[in-house]
């Protein structure tokens, strides 16, 4: 920040990383400030003595603009795909069940009853109309498909995307394509038909990735392409709009604190890629309006609990994704990954390991906990499921108070606010994972949105 730089971008994590890249790539000179000690947000890795965890996110669909960068940055040959066939399974009255992963799989599996499964074959030749208000995914579910698929199959889903409330979450912010297609199709199945694009038919979803050292790979590529654009260990303070006069003819002051010292500058556009209430605190000094909506983005929070087990001690043979909990179930865990049935190099030879995730917003006490009582809890509740004898060899538990947005009634409303800001304040954009999803590669997107109409600015002036 000692020199004159014309856009600032503030939160290294994935979003902020791809946004910088991409002004990078487009010639425009970009600094990219972060207050920890490293780029990547929740996307770490940790590997140790041949065991290797992941601190956050255990995956990503590799998405067309995802799989596109990582091309992109040369590190393609570190890519790891899972098998696309590997079944997941979800806890249900003592037992793990294999989830249908098709509409055909759901209407023979015992799953579920004759009742719901009729409600899923007759869906596409029935029209229904939304209501006029705005829906919980709940409510939706409820109404489309009744309580056994929403509590066995749709909210579990939502704990391990989300780590979300479906009596709280928006449809139509959460899941807008399932919006869309009711109110265009009268039907979600035709829907969905009617909108597959051609090249997509019978080639399923995007393919589940990491990397072979891990999914902190990523973040690491883009940190090393920036270099010392790059500057982390930079706390934003606050942002102020520039005066008109200034020689530099930028259009906000950022004061920033590095190492102790307190440093100044000026830009002519300001990237906002942090946590939503990080991004409030900043704007406190140039809207207190947009400050105090964004400010009300509820965030759920979530604690990460890996361990590595010796084979022997685990009597479930492990072979597939993991498996997710209904929360009437009486157990805390939302779900636990089976790391090591995924993709080579998690465990040492004759070892599993496995990542589990507790918390979210219909269990927000959890981080109140020690790190010793949470890993008890799971390791406990994983032991009885799994029929796990013993202690983990190795464990580890990263607890997040603020992890993940919620997309809750009204968030379309803050959304909508924000771009609004971004007309109104010439040089301000956003790009966090609380505008358009929290998945990886919806990051990346909104990123090198941002990105884009940054650069489209800078042109215009």
């Amino acid at each position: 920040m000692s020199t004159p730089t014309r856009v600032a971008v503030i939160g290294a994590g994935i979003s902020g990383l791809a946004c910088a890249y991409r002004l990078q790539q487009s010639g425009v000179d970009v600094a990219l400030l972060e207050a920890s000690d490293h780029a990547g947000g929740l996307m770490g890795t940790v590997e140790k003595d041949g065991l290797l965890f992941e601190t956050g996110p255990q995956s990503f669909q590799g998405t067309e603009t995802l799989l596109e960068l990582i091309r992109e940055l040369g590190i393609e040959g570190e890519l790891q795909k899972a098998d696309p066939r590997a079944p997941r399974y979800v806890y249900l009255h003592g037992h793990l069940r294999k989830i249908p992963m098709s509409p055909q799989a759901l209407l023979t599996s015992s799953l579920l009853g004759p009742g719901s499964r009729w409600k899923i074959a007759s869906e596409a030749f029935r029209r229904s109309k939304p209501p006029s208000e705005e829906e919980t995914v709940a409510s939706f579910v409820r109404r489309k498909f009744g309580h056994e698929i929403l509590e066995y199959l749709v909210a579990p889903f939502v704990s391990g995307v989300y780590a979300g409330d479906p009596e709280q979450l928006s449809l139509k912010a959460a899941f807008p394509s399932l919006d869309e297609w009711e109110r265009e199709y009268g039907s979600v199945l035709r829907g969905a038909m009617k909108s597959r694009p051609a090249k997509a038919k019978g080639g399923g979803p995007p393919p589940l990735c990491s990397f072979r050292r891990g999914i902190a790979t990523l973040p690491g590529a883009l940190a090393g392409k920036l270099g010392e654009r790059l500057q982390a260990g930079t706390t934003v303070l606050e942002i102020r709009r520039a005066s008109s006069s200034t020689v530099d003819g930028g259009s906000y002051q950022l004061r920033a604190q590095h190492q102790g010292q307190e440093r100044h500058a000026i830009v002519d556009a300001v990237v906002l890629a942090t946590p939503a209430y990080a991004a409030g605190t900043l704007l406190a000094s140039v809207s207190t309006h947009v400050a105090q909506v964004l400010s009300g983005v509820p965030y759920a929070p979530v604690a990460v609990v890996a361990a590595n087990y010796y084979r022997q001690q685990v009597g479930d043979p492990l072979e597939g994704f993991g498996f997710l909990v209904p929360r009437g179930q009486k157990v805390r865990t939302l779900g636990t990954v089976w790391n090591s049935s995924l993709f080579p190099g998690r465990a040492r030879e004759g070892t599993v390991t496995m990542t589990s995730f507790i918390g979210g917003a219909t269990d927000v006490d959890i981080v109140q906990h020690s790190e010793e009582e949470i890993a008890r809890i799971v390791q406990d509740e994983n032991a009885h499921i799994l029929g796990i004898t013993g202690p983990p060899i190795e464990s580890a538990v990263w607890g997040y108070t603020r992890a993940l947005p919620q997309y809750n009634l009204g968030h379309g409303h803050i959304v909508e606010a924000i771009r609004d800001a971004e007309r109104q304040m010439p040089g301000l954009f956003f790009g966090g994972n609380y505008l358009e999803g929290p998945a990886i590669g919806k990051c990346v997107e909104n990123g090198f949105h941002a990105a884009q109409i940054a650069t489209k600015y800078l042109q215009s002036r």
